[in-house]
């Protein structure tokens, strides 16, 4: 099975961007904006003018008045109408991605499952170690608490011996 040009592309390295508001971990102003702007040109999509000249739009509350967050922010929010296209969009991506591997599933059975298993072998190093890793981070963490326990108790059982070496002393001098 030959793979789809779309597919192709999608697997291309491109430049690194530089970073805005994120929409399903997509960039709003340099991804999906041109490509619904262009969507709408095409005639594949009519999404207002409005939604894509304003695509962030302030929170309110129910009386109108504009959402404020904990820290003090305003509540941004992208436009409901352009947000709805973008969900579209990404779960008919998720969709293609899914199709094309069943498709090769299917067309090339042998080769992909050697492909799973070739993946799966060279990862597990990577996950033994990761795994004893976390173990040894355990451990180093219950000897730190250990630790911090018994030099509370030492300070605590220390203070109680000088408290009561003071009593004792102060018992002395009003007996002599």
């Amino acid at each position: 099975m030959k793979t789809p040009a779309y597919v192709k592309q999608i697997l291309k390295p491109v430049p690194k961007q530089s970073a805005g508001r994120k929409v399903w971990s997509i960039d709003l102003e340099t991804v999906w904006l041109p490509f619904f702007t262009a969507s709408n040109v095409q005639g594949d999509t009519n999404i207002s003018k409005e939604s894509l000249g304003a695509p962030l739009r302030l929170q309110r509350n129910m009386d109108g008045t504009p959402k404020f967050s904990n820290n003090g922010r305003p509540v941004i929010r992208v436009n409901g109408e352009l947000n709805q296209h973008i969900r579209f969009a990404r779960e008919n991506m998720v969709f293609q991605m899914l199709n094309f591997a069943s498709d090769v599933q299917k067309s090339e059975p042998n080769a992909y499952r050697a492909e799973v298993e070739a993946c799966q072998e060279a990862g597990r190093p990577v996950i033994e170690r990761d795994n004893l890793d976390i173990q040894m981070a355990v451990i180093e963490a219950a000897k730190k608490a250990k630790l911090a326990e018994a030099m509370e108790k030492a300070t605590s059982d220390a203070l109680r011996n000088a408290e009561g070496d003071a009593t004792g002393q102060e018992l002395e001098k009003t007996t002599a």
